[in-house]
């Protein structure tokens, strides 16, 4: 063949260099077909940076409490009308993987806080849109970084100094109190409802608070949407709600034991294979009188146990219903794994995998346990009188599905703001007064620089400047206008000055004025993670992607039914 050929050739002392046949030269030569490849400044770093801002473009309208709300349509039809941008960023499947790296430190924002994730997207974006000004004018990307690092460093300490005086000290359990410290992150989110939902949210978390304060659970506040009503029909519930109908007729007990089934309530078929021989009708009648005797004998003992109540994770059976009415059990139907773990724990009850009689440490105890009617859905509502209730729903009404689940990450969101506040109750002035501040300090910092990094501390400055901005923006004011009343106040010395977005004044102390403060924990890390994220991306010099593994890729619904 062709190889043949030309190896022939070469032993016969021709010096030139074996060319393959028909194969590219250099670096194609050495990765394996289809693979992409893009080096250099231009290439690589300039396209990572056009990613990561189209990104932050996105997310940054949607900042703060005028934000826009995003329609994201996931790959599975389902709607997010939503102006929280940890959903948008998890919803659109980012494909870029520099923009996945914002991503990523928008994701581990929201795991380590639960806020704060659009800030995160949009100061990344931002700086790195400044980086690109400064490598065109022909910085090297590592002076950048570290400037960036320079000026991180900076900012987190001088973020100290402007906690609010008083913040430090949090009386966790008063209610008003802690209303008034998570207004500021949902009236980012539901902007109009915060007082209100942040009562809600306040009361939901003081009930499931332990006694060391450090141990909230986060997912003990569960959410439970039903339709109907308004907003101000919300209300807390200790213990949970359960969006279904008991299976029997009793539909209430009072300070009743509890009984858990992970199993199904049913004749359950043998666990080997058997043949059984039935001669004789009398022999068919014994046979199923025995079944019934067996399931009877298993509701007795339950109901000798002192249970009251029987919850089931799978069925119940016709037979096993029969025998519950007849010894007046209530019985539930939790389908949901997760949610009869909660069960649980709600009712310090143990999961027990057989039929059969429980012992007296696996059952659960409940103050009450009812059925009610909210807006034409029945649910069964849980409660737990004493303080050890361990876990509280907050029962969310609303118009439409898409509606309610906003609101429910705007409660998550106050509920980890919360878990913020149990550590660290320390907060900032609002309104990008704090961004501001720093941009005003920062900026002042690197004119004392000598070294290249001066321009990258001046940009992180300026990065700063977009979380006034964009409040500015996002309700329709100046921006300019605004953002340059800000450092003018700030000049003054006016260090609470945020943004007014009502549009009364040129600025106003969002802290005084409203009680909104922001938590500092969410600023710090939003801070951290995003000029981590962005060092990251700067430090890239070449992409090198491989080709895609697997065939062709088949088209979403209606492609090939195999």
């Amino acid at each position: 063949g062709t190889f043949g050929g030309q190896r022939q050739k070469v032993e016969r002392g021709q010096r030139h260099p074996v060319i393959m046949a028909g194969m590219p030269y250099g670096l194609q030569a050495m990765l394996k077909d289809g693979h992409k490849h893009m080096s250099g400044l231009d290439e690589a770093v300039i396209k990572n940076v056009e990613a990561c801002k189209q990104l932050s473009k996105i997310t940054r309208t949607s900042l703060g409490p005028n934000g826009m709300n995003k329609m994201v349509i996931n790959h599975l039809d389902k709607l997010f009308v939503t102006s929280d941008a940890a959903v948008i960023v998890r919803e659109l499947e980012v494909a870029h993987p520099a923009a996945k790296l914002l991503v990523m430190a928008a994701q581990a924002q929201e795991q380590e806080i639960g806020d704060g994730t659009n800030l995160v997207v949009t100061f990344g974006g931002e700086l790195l849109g400044n980086a690109e000004e400064l490598i065109r004018d022909g910085l090297h990307p590592s002076e950048i970084i570290e400037g960036y690092e320079k000026a991180m460093e900076q900012a987190l300490k001088w973020m100290e100094e402007l906690i609010i005086p008083g913040s430090e000290s949090l009386d966790i359990r008063d209610l008003a109190a802690v209303a008034d410290r998570i207004k500021g992150t949902l009236s980012s989110k539901q902007f109009g409802y915060e007082s209100i939902l942040a009562k809600t949210c306040a009361e939901a978390c003081i009930d499931v608070c332990p006694k060391n304060q450090l141990n909230f659970n986060v997912d003990n506040v569960r959410v439970a949407k039903i339709i109907g009503s308004s907003l101000h029909e919300n209300e807390v519930v200790q213990g949970m709600v359960i969006r279904r109908d008991v299976e029997g007729t009793v539909k209430h007990v009072k300070d009743a034991k509890v009984a858990v089934f992970g199993c199904a309530v049913d004749t359950s078929s043998t666990e080997t294979k058997g043949t059984v021989l039935i001669s004789s009708g009398k022999e068919l009648e014994d046979y199923s009188h025995g079944e019934e005797k067996k399931m009877e004998e298993y509701i007795k003992q339950i109901a000798e146990s002192g249970a009251k109540v029987v919850v089931s994770g799978q069925s119940f059976g016709e037979m096993a219903m029969h025998f519950i009415e007849r010894y007046n059990l209530m019985a539930i139907k939790i389908t949901s794994k997760f949610e009869l773990r909660r069960f649980c724990r709600a009712t310090n009850a143990t999961g027990i995998i057989k039929l059969g009689r429980p012992q007296a440490d696996e059952l659960g105890y409940v103050s009450s346990i009812d059925l009610i009617e909210i807006g034409g859905t029945k649910c069964v509502v849980v409660k737990q009188n004493d303080k050890t209730s361990r876990v509280s729903t907050v029962i969310l009404r609303g118009s439409t599905e898409n509606a309610m689940d906003d609101i429910e990450r705007a409660v998550d969101d106050g509920v980890n703001a919360y878990k913020a506040l149990t550590k660290d109750s320390r907060t900032l002035p609002a309104g990008g007064a704090t961004e501001i501040e720093l941009a005003h300090r920062l900026a002042a910092f690197g004119r004392k620089q000598t070294g290249l990094d001066q321009y990258a501390i001046e940009k992180f400055a300026r990065a700063l400047e977009v979380v006034p901005r964009t409040l500015a923006e996002n309700a329709g004011l100046n921006a300019t206008d605004v953002v340059y009343n800000l450092y003018a106040a700030h000049a003054n010395g006016e260090t609470a000055a945020g943004v007014d977005v009502t549009h009364e004044a040129q600025w106003c102390d969002l802290q005084a004025k409203e009680s909104i403060a922001d938590v500092y924990l969410v600023k710090w890390w939003a801070l951290k993670l995003a000029t981590e994220a962005v060092c990251t991306v700067l430090r890239v010099d070449q992409i090198i992607m491989a080709k895609q593994a697997g065939g062709p890729k088949g088209g979403g619904p209606g492609g090939d039914e195999d």
